[in-house]
C-alpha cells in the first residue's frame, strides 16, 4: 500500500524543518510509532541505534509520537523526553492520533519500513526487531539501489541545544546512614553524593559516560540510573557493598561501596531479558529494565521492579542470586496470588512493614503486596485498568491518578505518590482509603523521599530535587481515558490471528516443537466466554460473552526464528503484547489480526 503521508502539530529535531514523505521519496524511512512513558518504544529507541548508524546516508528514522496519556501530548513533555532518551532522528508529534489511525495502529511500538518509492512494505510491532529490519532495510537497499530508485545522502536531523546542569532528568533518591542523599542522576548516567543539605555536591560515582564499567567512582559508567536502594548493614558487611542500584537501560543492577567509591555489577548480564529463565545465579540471569529497587525483610532481599516484563524479582546480594518473585510479564492490572498477578511497568517501591507499596505506572495504579500464609498477595488501592487516568481525589475507588512513579511513606503511615503526569504530589490513606492532593505545578515529580522531616521531590523534567510546600486540598479534576480509538467487534464469535513472518534468511525455528506461543486474556476476565489460555497456534476462534459492551483484549504472541542455513545458525525470540480496547456494535468485525512482523501486503 502507499504510505500515508504524515501528519501531526510538532516537528522536532529538525531545526523547524517539516518533513514529507514525498521530500525524502529515494530514501528509505523507518517510522517508529512511539510514547514517552512505555518501557518497550525505550527498548527500541536502543535497538535503532545500531541501524541508524549502519544505514546513515539511506536510511531516515522518524519518530511518530502518539501518546498515551494527556501529558505525553503536550509539546514541553515530548521535548523534554526526546532529550531525556538522547533521541538522535525527527520527531513528529502527533497528540490527534492522526497518523496513527491512518497506519491502523494496534500497540506501542509499531515499526513501519516505507521504501524508496513510498510504499509500506513491513510492518512489526514490539520490540527485538533489529536484525530483522536489518535485513529488510539491507534488501530494500540492495533492490532499489539496482533499480535506480535509491537516493542516498545526509540526514534531515538536527540536534537540539543542550544546557549542561549538575542533575539532568533525575529519577530517585535515598538517604544513607550518615544523614547524606544519593540521587540517581539518569540523564547524567551518574549516581551523585549530596551533603545532608541537598545542595553541596560530595562526590559523583560514574564519569557521565553512557556504559557498564566497574571500578573507582570516577571512572565507572551507568547507563540511565533511576532506583537506588541501601543494604542493611548486616548484609552490606558480607555483601561488600552498600547501595544497590537500578541501572536501567544497562538492564543490570550495580553496587556502591560507600566508603572506597568502588563500583561493580552484582546482577545481569546486560542483555535485555526476551524469554526463559530468569531465576538463577544473579550475574548469569538477563534482565529487563530494572526502574526501582527497594530492601524489603518479608522477601528477603532487594526487590526489583522489572518494568521492561511487568514483573518483580529478588535479588539476594549474599547468595548472590535472584528469582521471579511476582508477575506473569502479562501486562495489565489483575490482583491476587503474586505468581498470577499482572502488573504494569511497576516503576516505584517503598516499604512499610508487612507491606510492600508499589506505583504500577501503565495502570495509573497505586497497589501493595503483604505476606498471607505462606505467600504473597497483591491489592490495588487506587487504579481501574491499563486505558483510565485522570486527577480525581476521594475515595480511593473513585480516585484516579496519571502514570505515577515514586512513593514515599509518611509520617502517620500515609503514602505519598509522586503522581508524574499530573505533576503533582497525592497522599492516600489506608485507614480512611481516600485520596487527596499535597502539591502541584511539578515537573514531572518521580521520586519521593523524606529527610529530616521534610519531604523532598524529585523533579525529573524540571532536573532538580527539593522540598516542596505541601498543603492539603482536595481535587475533582477530570477522568480521561487513553485517545486511542477501540477497535469495533461484532458480538459473539471473533476469528482472531496474529501474523508472523520471518525476515529475509531467517525461518520458524521448530527444531524443539511449535515456534510459536499465544496467550489471550481479557480485562474484564468475564469478557471472554471462550478462547483464554495459552496455546501455541498464532490462530484462534474467541467467543465474547452475551451482552458484553466492550472492555480489553490482553495479547500474548512469541515467535522463535532462526537463520536459514548455516552450521550454528543464529537464532532469535520475537514477543509483543498488546492491550486491545473493543467495543461492541452489530456490524463490527468479526475477523481480527494483529501483526507482529510481516510484509502488510502478503
Amino acid at each position: 500500500m502507499r504510505a500515508p503521508e504524515l501528519a501531526g502539530d510538532v516537528w522536532l529535531n529538525t531545526g523547524g524543518e517539516r518533513l514529507t514523505l514525498a521530500g525524502l521519496r529515494g530514501r528509505v524511512v523507518l517510522l517508529d510509532f512511539w510514547t514517552s512513558g512505555c518501557v518497550n518504544c525505550l527498548h527500541v529507541l536502543d535497538e535503532l541505534r545500531p541501524l541508524e548508524a549502519e544505514f546513515a546516508d539511506v536510511l531516515v528514522t522518524i519518530g511518530v509520537h502518539s501518546p498515551k496519556f494527556l501529558h505525553e501530548g503536550e509539546a514541553a513533555a515530548i521535548e523534554a523526553a526526546v532529550r531525556r532518551y538522547e533521541v538522535h532522528h525527527p520527531v513528529l508529534n502527533d497528540p490527534r492520533m492522526t497518523t496513527w489511525s491512518q497506519y491502523a495502529v494496534k500497540a506501542w511500538p509499531t515499526l513501519v519500513v516505507v521504501d524508496p518509492e513510498g510504499y509500506v512494505v513491513h510492518v512489526a510491532a514490539g520490540e527485538g526487531h533489529a536484525e530483522a529490519l536489518r535485513r529488510v532495510i539491507a534488501d530494500l537497499v540492495a533492490t532499489h539501489e539496482a533499480k535506480g530508485t535509491l537516493r542516498r545522502g545526509g540526514s534531515p536531523y538536527v540536534p537540539a541545544e543542550e544546557q549542561r546542569a549538575e542533575l539532568r532528568f533525575p529519577s530517585k533518591a535515598v538517604t544513607t546512614a550518615e544523614g547524606r542523599i544519593l540521587v540517581a542522576d539518569t540523564g547524567n548516567h551518574s549516581i551523585v553524593e549530596f551533603a545532608s543539605d541537598g545542595e553541596t555536591i560530595i562526590r559523583r560515582f560514574g564519569s557521565g559516560a553512557r556504559g557498564a564499567q566497574d571500578g573507582p567512582f570516577d571512572l565507572a559508567t551507568f547507563t540511565e540510573p533511576s532506583g537506588i536502594t541501601l543494604l542493611p548493614y548486616e548484609v552490606a558487611e558480607r555483601a561488600g557493598y552498600h547501595a544497590v542500584v537500578a541501572d536501567t537501560a544497562g538492564h543490570r543492577l550495580r553496587g556502591i561501596d560507600l566508603i572506597t567509591g568502588e563500583v561493580s555489577t552484582v546482577a545481569g548480564t546486560g542483555r535485555q531479558w526476551r524469554d526463559g529463565v530468569d531465576t538463577g545465579k544473579a550475574l548469569d540471569i538477563d534482565l529487563t529494565s530494572p526502574w526501582d529497587v527497594a530492601w524489603w525483610g518479608p522477601a528477603g532481599g532487594v526487590v526489583i521492579a522489572m518494568a521492561g516484563n511487568h514483573t518483580l524479582s529478588v535479588f539476594e546480594p549474599v547468595s548472590g542470586t535472584i528469582r521471579r518473585f511476582a508477575g506473569t510479564t502479562v501486562e495489565g492490572l489483575r490482583d491476587g496470588d503474586v505468581h498470577e498477578a499482572f502488573f504494569a511497568q511497576t516503576s516505584g517501591l517503598t516499604p512499610d512493614g508487612q507491606r510492600l507499596w508499589l506505583a504500577d505506572a501503565e495502570t495509573s495504579a497505586l497497589r501493595w503486596i503483604q505476606p498471607e500464609g505462606e505467600t504473597f498477595t497483591v491489592h490495588t488501592a487506587v487504579g481501574v485498568d491499563l486505558f483510565s487516568f485522570g486527577h480525581v481525589d476521594g475515595p480511593a475507588d473513585e480516585a484516579l491518578l496519571q502514570h505515577p512513579l515514586g512513593l514515599a511513606v509518611l509520617p502517620g503511615d500515609t503514602i505519598a505518590i509522586a503522581d508524574t503526569y499530573n505533576g503533582a504530589i497525592r497522599r492516600y490513606d489506608p485507614l480512611t482509603r481516600r485520596v487527596t492532593t499535597l502539591a502541584t505545578g511539578l515537573a514531572e515529580p518521580s521520586g519521593l523521599l523524606v529527610h529530616d522531616g521534610e519531604l523532598l521531590v524529585v523533579e525529573s523534567a524540571g532536573s532538580r530535587i527539593g522540598p516542596v510546600p505541601l498543603g492539603e486540598q482536595a481535587v475533582a479534576g477530570d477522568a480521561h481515558a487513553v485517545r486511542r480509538p477501540p477497535t469495533v467487534l461484532a458480538p459473539g464469535e471473533l476469528e482472531f490471528s496474529v501474523v508472523f513472518t520471518p525476515p529475509p534468511g531467517e525461518k520458524l525455528d521448530d527444531r524443539y516443537g511449535p515456534s510459536t506461543r499465544l496467550e489471550i486474556s481479557a480485562s474484564p476476565p468475564e469478557l471472554l466466554a471462550e478462547g483464554a489460555g495459552v496455546g501455541t497456534d498464532l490462530f484462534r476462534k474467541l467467543r465474547f460473552a452475551e451482552g458484553a459492551t466492550g472492555g480489553v483484549l490482553q495479547v500474548v504472541a512469541q515467535a522463535a526464528s532462526c537463520d536459514d542455513g548455516g552450521e550454528h545458525p543464529a537464532c532469535r525470540i520475537t514477543r509483543q503484547d498488546w492491550g486491545v480496547p473493543v467495543r461492541f456494535e452489530n456490524g463490527g468485525e468479526s475477523v481480527l489480526s494483529l501483526v507482529m512482523a510481516g510484509d502488510p501486503g502478503k
